[in-house]
């Protein structure tokens, strides 16, 4: 698996851009985004509130709360997703076929 292959961010990294993640969530740039109620990864349509935001590179590998990075999820793959970035989960996919979305 890949996730020992990283380095995790600080600390104080992962509290700045949290914060950053709840002030981005009372935007209305991402109301706009859950009113759209489309999931980023599997496309599917869902109520806003069952969608979450996703960071496309995790917090916790270092990447930021912003509009550039952060993408309305369905639950399922945001939790299926974790800590990895896509790079890693199209390789997962090369090395598994049978764990490609249908």
């Amino acid at each position: 698996m890949v996730d020992h292959y990283f380095a995790p961010a600080s600390e104080a990294h992962k509290k700045k851009e949290k914060a950053k993640a709840r002030e981005l969530r009372a935007s209305a740039w991402w109301k706009g985004q859950l009113g759209r109620g489309i999931c980023y990864h599997c496309q599917k349509k869902f109520k806003p509130s069952e969608l979450t935001m996703d960071h496309l590179i995790p917090i916790a590998r270092g990447g930021k709360s912003d509009k550039k990075n952060c993408v309305p999820s369905c639950k399922e793959c945001n939790t299926k997703k974790g800590y990895k970035t896509r790079a890693e989960i199209a390789l997962e996919e090369l090395k598994d076929p049978s764990s490609e979305k249908k």
